[in-house]
């Protein structure tokens, strides 16, 4: 299934930052869309871009194994823009001399311009500005045609233009705010020098992905695996008001959820009108993770037998072709699905799937961040009770019971993540916080309850904010807030002696511990 009405294709090799290059873009009202390094030409040129950005990437580019592009890509007639890996890639394609540097440039550096004329570093731009570099090679000897704009003090360059071929590079990344005017170089590269008009909104893209997904699934069936999160249910119903009844959704309760959960999900669901099945696979789900500890096997484990389970159900739905999933675009990126992107932690809808299956994959919101999905949810009409739902790990409290899983450990967890949800909505703050929840730790510590001693376990407070799950900050909360929930916790569950707050965010951390 094709993304309609792109503007320009980010070519990703590998980069934590390139989701950053799309939020920046659409921040400017171009839409992008966002391939794999070892797409082809033909599959690029069917997104009838204006231009193109190669993305940064963790290889160096004299590697045998390194990562690299279809030469072809430079041969699509539209502009190219190379970032810090991506440049001296594009340096090298067209006859430059990539080398090691003999230092490394690691955080903010200020750059100078070469006084020669650039059409991405204009007028706008100071001589001298502070940029983040990230890289231990350099670009040596320039292509043919190149010209260099900027050095940085150790004389390395630092951006390139080749303004007849419409190629340019550069060293920094314009897309993180650390470097100063990187929006507006973007924005000179996508306004001045492809001619995009800015004009992309989300409405055109409801329209244009709800007829891309009538033509990719013709009369087919699709079966959705629904969550009760936003993704998934957004997912649903943008599908359901493409092929209507050929959307049969199944909601699995895999004993992984919060405190009531799967009966206030289905409740939900009967608002929206669409055909949702209930499948109560609890006790398959916790035998299969018994004795398991190590988070990436949990979450292959219940990737697995999702998709187990969907298949099951499908077998029962005649012309069933299609599994639906709410994959975003952070779930891609932090799964890290192709060599040159690092794996962080494998989502069970991403990473947990496996090799074979007998559904194809649907993922319509795969290019979009979570706010995103939550604008598209209310420009469909969906209820706010769905729409703001906090996000919920597909592996459910599975990631947020660390060590073994047992139904007794998960209702400890289930009780205690209640209490802090209930107090921080009574405090006024639930609302106002990205995600608030428990986790329950594998640690033991010596207590005191009345008079006697106690030996349970912690759990911490984990309460963050985002704008799109890519970054975070953790949540300052009111102390008293905390105090009431560590004494309700404390004197309420049974298991839980001792509770922690973490004040930790991402990066270094992710949002869930595993």
């Amino acid at each position: 299934m094709k993304t309609i009405n792109q503007n320009i294709v980010i070519i990703n090799c590998g980069s934590q930052f390139t989701q950053l290059i799309a939020r920046r873009l659409r921040e400017m009202k171009i839409h992008s869309v966002i391939l794999n390094w070892d797409s082809s030409p033909e599959k690029i040129k069917s997104y009838s871009p204006k231009g193109l950005i190669i993305s940064g990437g963790p290889d160096s580019v004299n590697d045998p194994d390194a990562i690299t592009v279809d030469p072809e890509i430079l041969n699509t007639g539209c502009p190219v823009l190379g970032i810090c890996y991506g440049m001296q890639l594009l340096a090298k394609l067209t006859g430059g001399t990539v080398t090691a540097g003999t230092s490394r440039e690691y955080g903010v550096t200020k750059i100078q311009k070469t006084g020669n004329d650039s059409l991405l570093l204009g007028e706008n731009i100071p001589q001298s500005m502070n940029v983040l570099m990230s890289h231990g090679d350099n670009v040596s000897e320039l292509p043919e045609g190149f010209k260099a704009t900027s050095l940085t003090d150790s004389h390395i360059i630092s951006s390139i233009e080749d303004t007849q071929r419409k190629f340019f590079g550069l060293q920094f990344h314009p897309e993180v705010i650390h470097t100063e005017h990187g929006n507006y170089i973007l924005r000179s590269f996508v306004f001045k020098v492809c001619g995009c008009s800015g004009d992309w909104n989300l409405s055109d893209w409801v329209d244009g992905m709800t007829a891309s997904i009538r033509e990719t699934v013709g009369s087919s069936k699709v079966v959705c695996g629904l969550s009760g999160g936003v993704d998934s249910s957004v997912s649903a119903v943008l599908v359901h008001r493409a092929v209507g009844d050929n959307l049969q959704c199944v909601f699995v309760n895999h004993g992984l959820m919060r405190l009531n959960e799967p009966e206030a999900v289905m409740k939900e669901y009967d608002s929206l009108g669409l055909n949702v099945k209930y499948v109560d696979a609890s006790e398959l789900f916790l035998k299969e993770l018994a004795g398991v500890t190590d988070p990436e096997q949990k979450r292959k484990i219940i990737g697995r037998l999702f998709i187990d389970v969907f298949e099951a159900e499908a077998k029962k739905i005649e012309g069933a072709e299609w599994l639906l999933q709410g994959t975003i675009y952070p779930d891609v990126i932090e799964s890290g699905t192709k060599k040159g992107s690092a794996l962080i932690k494998s989502h069970h809808n991403v990473g947990g799937l496996p090799e074979k299956m007998n559904l194809k994959l649907l993922e319509p919101l795969r290019d979009l961040f979570k706010d995103e999905v939550r604008r598209l949810g209310r420009i469909i009409g969906m209820p706010d009770e769905i729409i703001n739902r906090q996000p919920f790990p597909g592996p459910g409290l599975a990631v947020r019971c660390l060590g073994e899983i047992t139904k007794d450990r998960l209702d400890t967890l289930r009780a205690a993540d209640a209490i802090f949800r209930e107090e921080l909505k009574s405090a006024g703050l639930y609302a106002g916080i990205w995600q608030a929840f428990c986790v329950l730790l594998p640690v033991k510590s010596v207590g005191v309850m009345g008079d006697s001693r106690t030996y349970s376990e912690a759990v911490v407070l984990r309460a963050i904010n985002s704008q799109d799950a890519m970054t975070a900050e953790w949540s300052r909360i009111d102390y008293d807030v905390l105090d009431r929930v560590s004494k309700r916790i404390c004197n309420e569950v049974r298991g839980i002696n001792r509770v922690v707050l973490d004040v930790t965010s991402k990066p270094p951390a992710t949002i869930e511990w595993e």
